[in-house]
């Protein structure tokens, strides 16, 4: 049968477990009122006072200034057009794996700045739909430094009759001092907000403002987010475990330290010995190589390797008999190589600090003997609380300890996630193959809550690995899938994600599908349906095979 386009509408929201019409949008009711007759409650409905978005702006709460109490018309919402949103606007970004962005709802807009210390400053919204709620809470993660409202994630929630809440953890990154690791220097206050504090007292402000303006509190809360806004969930899940049931924490950077460690580590590496810098060009060499000997027949034709933990080839495989040329890799070249995918090691320990990335991602590989901004900061401001550190004596023996010693306690997050998940808390975590953070590292964490959870942690956490995504979306795998539709499902009715459906948008058009597997199965082609369509495929565990 030769390869067909999925049936599946641009306009319909992808990959969603199914549920009834009616656990999507719940209209507000008043609370404590069961009346079984139409007629009686048609009656309750038309004497219900209507929310009053105005109202909200004289709520006492602490440490609280409302800066805006308004009214959104349906469809008029713009959000900022720059670099995060350029970002946050891709089809795998989408909450509710939309092709593209839905039209918002009309909604009430509240905007507060937070000051639970003398140096906070923390912009927080909370959007509230005038009609068809749908009786939940959605907190909408950050990404990297964070320092913005996730304005994107809001209007997906909206858009699905959520009540949502963002908050830029207490800097802005359009200013100076706000980007990047900046606003930490000096500032441990902002440190905490941005840790932790910001992120609770969100939610906690956003309930409040759900149970005043509807007169009830929201039946569940959910977390989602990617990269940071996958830590965040994590952090939250720890410190916090009553103020979410369910948490989709995307390819999370933890311990931190130790994977913006890693992030630093194959330009530490070229810096000191030149001769282990490598050219884009030689990484395409063993990306092309690796695919060669290891990819499957759908991942050669698609361009991403299917399961890069079962792929044996090693850069030895290509190194030069005689001298060098454009086809094969020099004896550096392939040391650097092999350097790169094992991650820094502890001179002290000789354990590895961090894995590096997995094999099929070499085409997003650099050793140019430059330093990884996003990762230098937090070892320069946050860590060290020094501008001028120079990355290039960082000490592997000493100072990814001391870095943990300082940030460690406000960032890291252990394994032992019980009490949210001995409540009925309810855990996702996902992450690409081709992201930089190599996957067998997060199944490993994933692995260890379970364990220390014991038999609750059976059902209550679940980890997927998307073949050719990499980080939190894009590559040539199938990056869009309603993270909102899969934990909505899991938490309100009990159905764990073993397979969820996901898709390949391009230019708002679904071009393929396929299922994504519960780890550790993958999903495997069955040899002659099309490999466009979820349905030739299945999800099988590869130690069985």
């Amino acid at each position: 049968m030769p390869d067909q386009e999925p049936a599946m509408s641009q306009s319909a929201p992808l990959c969603r477990p199914f549920r009834p019409a009616s656990a999507r949008r719940l209209a507000p009711v008043v609370a404590g009122m069961a009346v079984a007759a139409p007629l009686l409650a048609l009656t309750a409905v038309a004497q219900a006072r209507a929310p009053d978005c105005a109202a909200l702006a004289r709520q006492a709460l602490p440490d609280t200034t409302f800066t805006t109490v308004e009214t959104v018309a349906a469809g008029s919402w713009q959000p900022p057009q720059d670099q995060l949103s350029r970002i946050m606007s891709a089809p795998g970004m989408n909450l509710a794996g939309h092709a593209r962005q839905a039209a918002n709802p009309a909604f009430c807009r509240v905007a507060a700045t937070l000051r639970p210390s003398p140096d906070s400053q923390i912009r927080t919204e909370i959007w509230l739909p005038l009609s068809g709620w749908n009786g939940k809470l959605l907190g909408v993660g950050n990404f990297g430094w964070a320092g913005s409202l996730m304005y994107y994630g809001m209007a997906t929630g909206i858009a699905e009759g959520y009540a949502v809440a963002s908050t830029d953890t207490g800097h802005d990154s359009a200013t100076p001092e706000g980007q990047g690791g900046r606003f930490t220097l000096g500032h441990p206050e902002k440190m905490i907000d941005y840790a932790y504090r910001a992120d609770h007292l969100m939610t906690v402000t956003a309930r409040k403002l759900v149970r005043a303006f509807y007169g009830k509190k929201p039946a569940h809360a959910y977390w989602i987010g990617c990269s940071l806004g996958g830590l965040e969930g994590l952090i939250e899940a720890k410190r916090y475990p009553e103020d979410y049931d369910g948490i989709v924490a995307g390819a999370p950077p933890n311990p931190i330290v130790n994977f913006n460690a890693e992030q630093l580590w194959a330009g530490w590496m070229s810096y000191h010995d030149p001769a282990l810098r490598v050219s884009r060009d030689k990484f395409h060499l063993l990306n092309a190589a690796v695919m060669n000997a290891c990819a499957s027949p759908v991942g050669k034709k698609q361009g991403f390797l299917d399961e890069p933990d079962r792929c044996a080839f090693t850069p030895e495989q290509l190194e030069c008999k005689g001298g060098d040329t454009t086809k094969c890799l020099t004896a550096n070249e392939v040391r650097a190589a092999r350097n790169i995918y094992q991650g820094p090691v502890d001179p002290q320990t000789h354990q590895v600090i961090f894995p590096g990335p997995a094999k099929g991602s070499e085409d997003g590989f650099s050793a140019d003997g430059r330093a990884f901004p996003v990762a230098l900061d937090l070892f320069r401001y946050a860590a060290f609380q020094n501008p001028d550190w120079d990355w290039t004596t960082l000490n592997w023996g000493t100072d990814i300890q001391e870095a943990t010693r300082r940030v460690g306690p406000l960032l890291h997050v252990d394994d032992n996630l019980t009490p949210f998940l001995r409540r009925g808390g309810r855990l996702l975590l996902y992450i690409g193959w081709n992201d930089g953070h190599n996957p067998e590292q997060l199944a490993s964490y994933y692995q260890a809550v379970q364990r220390n959870a014991g038999p609750v942690g059976a059902d209550a956490v679940r980890l997927i690995t998307i073949p050719g995504m990499g980080h939190c979306q894009g590559g040539a795998g199938c990056d869009t899938f309603s993270k909102l539709g899969v934990i909505d499902d899991w938490v309100s009715h009990g159905h764990a994600p073993e397979q969820v459906l996901a898709a390949r948008v391009e230019n708002g058009q679904v071009v393929r599908t396929r299922p994504l597997c519960a780890w550790p199965k993958v999903a495997r082609h069955d040899g002659h349906g099309s490999m466009d369509d979820a349905a030739s495929f299945a999800c099988v565990d590869p130690a069985g095979q």
